[in-house]
């Protein structure tokens, strides 16, 4: 039996279905993290062999006491996996202190994290990629948007999604700009790139461990996730019904480039909305980033409502086994629509279940750790036409006040590119009338095809200096200076003394 480790398997919530499915491969799954077992999902303890409680992921010597008493117990650790971005660097160094070769190592990392050393390994594989700056001080900034022009994006050269991501468009922003740097984060270095007027399409798959992919989709985010959170504003992303070729090239060929196996990945690319001379035309396709994780958020989900699968057991196959048998059935569009709170929108809730309640997939409130990007209140959909993802759009996004045409106009632009794969070749058609439908006159309670729990914040204890390692029905570790084996008929439940609740982090990207 293969030994996996699953770091952090609680956080997103959604996790739970990757550990299950690792189980009923046969594997031997043993989950750590820093909530109490007491208040894990029922489904994930189900779902686990064994659970290591430490006082915080954040305290690597904790963590590694964690691997090592795995180790002592089972033997060789196989696998070690969050598939999660905050974790990816620990993952690596767990690995490579325990060598545990399945996955990336310590060496690995500055390829896959750093925005500055991915654009060597895209332009390996031949993909285009924006003009960049190093930040350093107002003249050297200033030199380099002399020559791109403005606005400029800045962010952390090693960040998590769209966080601490600024648009510059002007010198007295600039200036803003580097004294914050200064005063708050003056150790951080950031990258500068010139502006891509572009909607983000992302090539979605998993990857064998010979490095080729055995499953393979794709989602488009009209809007920029970091206009979403710097503007309050609504979301919407979705599965593309069919993955466009160009997509799948660019995907395939940065696999190759950034030598990927036996993982879940997440590229990110731009597709261009306008020429722009340096990096191509219209509907060229231009580099982004690499996730070397799953999409976050409830996207794992998504694509299983838009692909008629399983994309849970397809990776756990991969990982127990090599490959899947898994089908993969109809194709449609699959839409989220995140609703920001505080506006006035045109349809309630109700009337939206009301005529949307066939379509609806998942439908819930936002946990606050997700909503910067997400929004408050979510709407997953599938439709089996483009027409009809729209006016969904359309009819959730619709406001009550003066500036609703507006907003109408904005998202008839927004999704006015048409289907990535023929962007290049033709010209954008005409897309329907995207005028609010009639409201429904009679609401109906709502209903929910699959509900997503709220993500509990994760509880920090105090580490007692004894623990005490048992083996109930379900394993639950504490955290040992000196681990004591006992094997008592109940299980031993601490009861923290002082508790700090800490937001997890990782949103929709």
């Amino acid at each position: 039996m293969q030994n996996f480790i699953f770091i952090s398997p609680n956080f997103p919530t959604n996790y739970w279905q990757f550990c299950r499915e690792l189980k009923n491969n046969g594997m031997n799954v043993l989950g750590i993290g820093d909530q109490p077992y007491d208040e894990l999902k029922p489904e994930l303890k189900e779902s686990l062999n064994e659970y290591y409680k430490v006082g915080s992921l954040e305290n690597y010597d904790e963590v590694y006491r964690a691997v090592a008493f795995f180790a002592f117990k089972y033997g060789r650790i196989d696998w070690l996996e969050s598939n999660n971005e905050y974790w990816l660097e620990r993952d690596a160094a767990l690995r490579t202190d325990f060598h545990i070769t399945s996955g990336f190592q310590t060496e690995d990392m500055p390829r896959i994290k750093y925005k500055s050393k991915m654009k060597e390994y895209y332009q390996k594989a031949g993909i285009a990629t924006a003009r960049y700056h190093m930040v350093d001080d107002f003249a050297g900034c200033k030199k380099f948007i002399e020559e791109v022009g403005y606005p400029v994006v800045v962010k952390p050269d090693n960040g998590v999604g769209a966080s601490d991501t600024h648009k510059l468009s002007s010198e007295e922003e600039l200036k803003k700009f580097l004294a914050y740097k200064a005063e708050n984060h003056a150790d951080v270095s950031y990258i500068m790139e010139e502006f891509v007027r572009a909607e983000v399409n992302s090539y979605d798959a998993i990857i064998d461990g010979s490095g080729n992919p055995i499953f393979e989709a794709g989602n488009v985010s009209p809007m920029s996730i970091m206009d979403i959170v710097n503007d309050n504003d609504n979301s919407i992303y979705y599965i593309i019904k069919d993955l466009p070729e160009d997509t799948r090239a660019a995907g395939r060929a940065v696999v190759k480039s950034f030598g990927v196996k036996s993982r879940f990945v997440h590229f990110e690319f731009f597709r261009m909305t306008e020429d722009q001379t340096s990096m191509g035309k219209k509907g060229q396709i231009v580099a982004l980033e690499v996730n070397m994780r799953p999409c976050g958020g409830f996207t794992p989900d998504m694509i299983d409502f838009a692909r008629s699968t399983n994309v849970y057991k397809i990776w756990a196959d991969m990982i127990a086994f090599g490959g899947t048998d898994m089908p993969v059935g109809e194709h449609y569009y699959c839409a989220f629509a995140g609703r920001r709170d505080g506006k006035h929108f045109v349809y309630s809730h109700e009337q939206i279940m009301q005529k949307y309640q066939k379509n609806m997939k998942m439908v819930d409130r936002i946990p606050d750790a997700l909503s910067g990007a997400m929004g408050n209140q979510m709407y997953v959909a599938n439709f089996s036409t483009r027409e009809g993802m729209e006016q969904f759009y359309s009819d959730v996004l619709a406001v009550t006040d003066p500036i609703n045409a507006k907003v109408q106009k904005e998202l008839t632009e927004v999704l006015a590119l048409g289907e990535p794969d023929a962007a290049s070749t033709k010209a954008v058609t005409p897309k329907p009338d995207l005028t609010p439908a009639i409201k429904p006159t009679t609401a109906v309670a709502e209903t929910k095809t699959k509900a997503v729990a709220e993500v509990p914040t994760r509880a920090v204890t105090e580490t007692p200096t004894k623990a005490v390692a048992t083996q109930p029905t379900k394993a639950v570790t504490e955290t040992p200076t000196k681990a004591v084996a006992t094997q008592p008929t109940k299980a031993v439940t601490k009861t923290p003394t002082k508790a700090v609740t800490k937001t997890s982090r990782k949103g929709k990207k």
